[in-house]
């Protein structure tokens, strides 16, 4: 009984003035859970039994008409005085049916604006998933409270939609598994998930590391084998260094290029002299013809 009267002190410290309608009609259904009596505003009211029915059925519909009576007391009793002179001849169904007339613009209002928050929902990078799934999930049972329950698969893929891109792998395997579990299930899942991935960064950079000592490692051995490949072993068992240079492709020889090849470079000079000569003949043969007197 004292727990009934804590729980009452909720409706007591927030009465019905209108514009709190959705905060009110969701403290009444809390108190009306734990006193086994939310049936009332659920549940359709029994038709009263027949003359012969047996005393179980009568004994049935005597509680529901107990309850919807105390109901109806406790639904007045947490109103502001206006609205108990309009509702004080109502039953509890018929009453919560007129509020929602009166009051139900409001709940359409708030609904849209939860669903609005709840379908827009997308994990920052970095961010808790436990922070983001919770206020999710109250979201979602907000609407639940404001009579829009929604479909659980839905609601399941509203969350993983929601993740942020950390977690596709997650996300597929989860798909590719066909997993069915309640959202706290789901939760647990992702915080799993979660402590694995803060692990992953160290492990990635240890990974990448030793690539790169292999990349290293790969290229000083590549350096290693082309220097063992220009040095040849001699008679005796002497290494020699070979010829930096190729054969000549002039003389035939070993040792130096064609630009260095001493038979190529004198047969330029050679032809360059006899150019130059002949220049020089055909230069005094004009100038002897110039200087001779005309008669």
């Amino acid at each position: 009984m004292s727990t009934n009267l804590t729980l009452r002190s909720i409706l007591d410290a927030n009465k019905l003035t209108g514009h709190n309608y959705s905060d009110w009609l969701r403290n009444l259904r809390i108190v009306l859970r734990q006193e086994k009596k939310l049936y009332v505003l659920d549940t359709p009211a029994p038709s009263e039994p027949c003359s012969d029915a047996t005393d179980e059925e009568w004994e049935k519909y005597q509680r529901y008409i107990d309850d919807n009576e105390q109901v109806t007391c406790v639904m007045l009793a947490c109103m502001c005085p206006e609205l108990q002179r309009q509702h004080e001849n109502m039953d509890a169904p018929t009453m919560i049916l007129h509020l929602k007339k009166l009051f139900g613009a409001q709940s359409r209002v708030e609904r849209y604006q939860i669903s609005k928050a709840l379908f827009q929902c997308k994990m920052a990078e970095g961010s808790s998933v436990n922070t983001h799934v919770l206020k999710m999930i109250g979201y979602i049972e907000k609407l639940a409270e404001l009579g829009f329950v929604m479909d659980h698969e839905l609601s399941i893929d509203l969350v993983l939609q929601s993740l942020s891109s950390s977690f596709s792998q997650f996300v597929m395997n989860f798909n590719m598994n066909q997993k069915d579990m309640t959202l706290p299930e789901l939760l647990n899942m992702l915080k799993t998930a979660e402590g694995c991935l803060k692990k992953e960064p160290s492990s990635v950079l240890v990974v990448s590391s030793s690539k790169s000592n292999k990349k290293s490692f790969k290229k000083n051995k590549n350096k290693k084998q082309k220097a063992s490949t220009n040095v040849v072993k001699a008679k005796g068992g002497v290494k020699k260094k070979s010829n930096d240079k190729g054969t000549c492709f002039n003389c035939g020889i070993d040792g130096h290029w064609k630009r260095n090849c001493p038979s190529y470079l004198a047969s330029l000079k050679e032809k360059r002299l006899k150019e130059v000569g002949s220049s020089g003949m055909f230069m005094i043969e004009i100038n002897l013809s110039s200087s001779v007197p005309h008669s």
